[in-house]
């Protein structure tokens, strides 16, 4: 299996006219490139493109003998260009949209010489910018698989990201601050009371869920960039693809949502779902029945993985 970080060098100008050389860094898994059919997975905020293997953040969907069997498929990853897993940072953050990120992701497959794909993954920030991707290249894939996203950013996560960009801006720990303040969008009320239940650890002399947050806050600090942090949560907040752009998709497409979802309510996803059947699109809708919130799709697996279970060997 194939894991090493590889890279392709890109000069790019964004949307916003600025012109940025771009060390495109990406991992393959499972089958050599051309010899089975390809599947990309674009990664969620805090995530990357190691994607698959011991320390895999997906570990769980993909590998040998998982859902997406990297005996069957040759799976490629990107990072996105500033979330630092490749020591590349991007000081003026405001430069790059998601559609931005979406053609550099394409042009990062053209340089591979790959024309086509099986399919397209993306779990939340990396879904939104796979919808970019397909209205810039319709015909780029057989199959997507949105989980836990939206084509654009809805006012309410707009909001929440406003918030995330306040927090990132102070002057005392600004990461771990936002990464408290996220947590508690990523799951509900519901999954912290259920885990929690008010209890009070004595040697540290607080609760339980203060400490657990405290403590994720830290672990992102440890691991994560102040900048990298900035531009993904200025992506998540500008994903904003066209309506009309979703009607040229021929890509067969499988909506999941999360039943709880604060960040992309499943509301929002069956609206979009429902707007393409009436356009007879080859749509499809699934649903994750969870009390943790937009966070099951890092921990319902076996939900998930029987929902792409299905797809894939259709």
């Amino acid at each position: 299996m194939k894991t090493e970080l590889n890279y392709i060098n890109l000069s790019y100008q964004t949307n916003s006219q600025k012109e940025y050389h771009i060390p495109l860094s990406y991992q393959l898994f499972g089958k050599d490139l051309f010899t089975a059919p390809v599947i990309l997975i674009n990664h969620a905020l805090t995530g990357n493109s190691n994607v698959s293997g011991d320390k895999g953040w997906w570990k769980q969907l993909v590998g040998e003998n998982q859902i997406v069997d990297t005996d069957q498929y040759t799976v490629l990853c990107f990072n996105i260009p500033g979330n630092g897993y490749d020591d590349f940072l991007i000081e003026d953050y405001e430069d790059f949209t998601p559609s931005d990120i979406a053609a550099i992701f394409l042009k990062g497959l053209e340089a591979l010489h790959i024309k086509n794909l099986y399919a397209i993954i993306g779990g939340s920030l990396g879904g939104g910018i796979a919808w970019e991707m397909l209205a810039k290249q319709p015909d780029l894939a057989e199959i997507f698989i949105p989980i836990a996203c939206d084509y654009r950013t809805h006012d309410w996560l707009h909001a929440q990201c406003l918030v995330q960009k306040f927090l990132l801006n102070d002057k005392e720990e600004p990461l771990q601050k936002a990464r408290i303040h996220a947590m508690l969008c990523y799951r509900t009320p519901q999954s912290l009371n259920d885990r929690f239940q008010n209890q009070y650890n004595q040697e540290k002399q607080r609760l339980e869920s203060e400490d657990w947050l405290v403590y994720h806050g830290n672990a992102l600090n440890e691991r994560f960039s102040l900048k990298a942090y900035k531009l993904m949560n200025h992506l998540l907040m500008n994903i904003n693809v066209a309506e009309e752009a979703l009607e040229n998709i021929q890509a067969r497409m499988h909506m999941i949502s999360v039943d709880t979802d604060l960040f992309f309510p499943a509301s929002e996803i069956r609206m979009c779902f429902e707007n393409l059947i009436e356009k007879n699109k080859d749509v499809s809708y699934h649903e994750i029945q969870s009390i943790h919130g937009h966070d099951a799709f890092l921990m319902e697996y076996q939900q998930l993985n029987n929902i792409i279970k299905n797809i894939l060997q259709k």
